[in-house]
């Protein structure tokens, strides 16, 4: 299984932790997700691209790298 990791900037509050891990989650080929205010690991086939851009479409103000 392969793992990936996320770095946030921006996130603040619980509500914004759980946004992530449900967007992270609904992704095909996540199998797990561990969020925290400055970042995921993410574990599962799924593309880095796609990890990304399921947090960036939360519209949430994060930057994500």
């Amino acid at each position: 299984m392969a793992y990936q990791s996320l770095t946030f900037k921006g996130v603040t509050t619980i509500d914004q932790v759980n946004k992530i891990t449900t967007a992270l989650m609904m992704l095909d080929g996540v199998d797990s997700a561990e969020v925290g205010r400055h970042g995921a690991e993410v574990e599962g086939r799924a593309k880095r691209e796609a990890l990304i851009k399921a947090v960036e479409k939360l519209n949430l103000g994060i930057k994500v790298s």
